[in-house]
């Protein structure tokens, strides 16, 4: 599904490199069956990468849009999104960094595995990124 999403962005002439992110890009990590994409464009090109994603990508998470993240849908056979950002931005390192940490450490990786699975899935998302900021910060 990357590849031939990534082939598919090229073809279109979306500018970035797209990689995969998630918890399912993660050996070991407890997943909702979903697949996260990575969308990483150079600031310039950012604003041009939006415009042509959204002439056939839909728009998801319309409130968490800002001036350095955008996030659509992906039309694949498991559930899967797109999230872009101008790299070297916060959203940017915030996408990457987790991940490349959780594959690194088994010990963050159970923490994260612990995090998905206490609480209300009602609180979820708001769980999530308190880990991720902690994470990033060196706290956990």
């Amino acid at each position: 599904m990357v590849e031939a999403e990534r082939a598919a962005l090229r073809a279109r002439g979306v500018p970035g490199e797209l990689v995969w992110t998630g918890g399912s890009s993660v050996p070991g990590a407890l997943t909702r069956g979903d697949v996260d994409l990575h969308l990483r464009v150079p600031p310039d090109e950012f604003a041009a990468a939006v415009a042509l994603l959204r002439e056939d990508h839909a728009v998801v998470h319309p409130e968490i849009w800002c001036d350095t993240l955008a996030t659509f849908a992906v039309d694949a056979p498991l559930p899967a999104g797109l999230a872009v950002t101008p790299v070297g931005s916060e959203h940017d390192v915030r996408f990457t960094r987790t991940w490349e940490l959780l594959r690194a450490d088994r010990r963050l990786l159970a923490a994260y595995n612990a995090m998905k699975t206490t609480g209300a899935d009602a609180d979820y998302e708001a769980r999530k990124s308190t880990f991720v900021d902690r994470l990033l910060t060196g706290d956990i």
